[in-house]
């Protein structure tokens, strides 16, 4: 039997809509998931006790899809079966959030689970490499899709994002804590003008069972917003929601999406 330890957003209820049973939804006190119910809510403060909860229903697998935040300890509310693992967890919430899932994946693991990734149970989540849309990238696009590929090489060294806005070669915006909406709602009064594309890519090295970047319509929406020519996606890096709807944006929007290899 799987788990799901369901965030906020789409993608918890796309994954779901596509699994042959329906598995045990899960969710995090404070990062409840929107989209869909959670049939358990637990603390992080009690996760040794959730962990052994879902032993008991006979849970052999686990998948974390949705966006989660990272929670404070209160310490006054550990319980027994979770204070072999507070060392573990302060180290993780101290850390980058790459560092923090790759701690929290260890420790399902050496609790027995096998945890899996979103797009390895609905590998139809993913595009493969191509430009689905009727607007094609030009020259221009070209080279600042190799210019964003390096600033997101950089961002991954030093943990902050999956994505950027490049336009003619430079950098107009990097996605930090606050995410891809907000990094592209900053551009509405953006004082160059139009143009320049949205890329999204994983962190380079990333453990890829989770927090693998993600796009909506609502993405197209917020490029378009930002005036930019397109959106560029490491091709089977990024998780596409409601991927004909996106296509579709796109094409109404006059912007192309790309699916580059590398």
């Amino acid at each position: 039997m799987i788990a799901l330890i369901a965030g906020r957003g789409k993608l918890p209820a796309e994954l779901i809509a596509r699994l042959p049973e329906r598995p045990l939804i899960c969710a995090m006190a404070g990062s409840e998931p929107d989209m869909v119910e959670a049939e358990i809510t637990f603390r992080l403060e009690q996760l040794g006790s959730f962990l052994e909860r879902l032993k008991a229903a006979q849970v052999t697998e686990i998948c974390m899809a949705g966006a989660v935040p990272r929670p404070p300890i209160d310490p006054t509310a550990l319980d027994a079966a979770t204070l072999p693992l507070v060392p573990v967890l302060q180290g993780a919430i101290a850390s980058g959030d790459d560092g923090a899932l790759r701690a929290v994946i260890a420790i399902l693991e050496q609790s027995g689970f096998r945890v899996r990734a979103a797009h390895e149970i609905a590998p139809d989540l993913l595009m493969e490499e191509g430009i689905p849309t009727k607007v094609k990238p030009g020259e221009i696009d070209k080279a600042d899709a190799t210019r964003a590929a390096q600033i997101a090489a950089a961002l991954s060294s030093a943990d902050v994002g999956q994505a950027c806005v490049v336009r003619a070669g430079q950098a107009i915006a990097i996605e930090t804590l606050f995410g891809t909406d907000w990094m592209l709602a900053s551009l509405a009064t953006r004082p160059d003008g139009q143009g320049g594309l949205l890329y999204k890519a994983p962190k380079l090295g990333q453990d890829r069972r989770a927090d693998l970047p993600a796009i909506g319509p609502a993405t197209v929406e917020g490029a378009a917003m930002a005036g930019l020519n397109g959106i560029v996606l490491e091709a089977g890096g990024v998780i596409v929601l409601e991927r004909d709807k996106v296509i579709s944006a796109c094409d109404r929007r006059g912007m192309f999406l790309w699916l580059r290899q590398g």
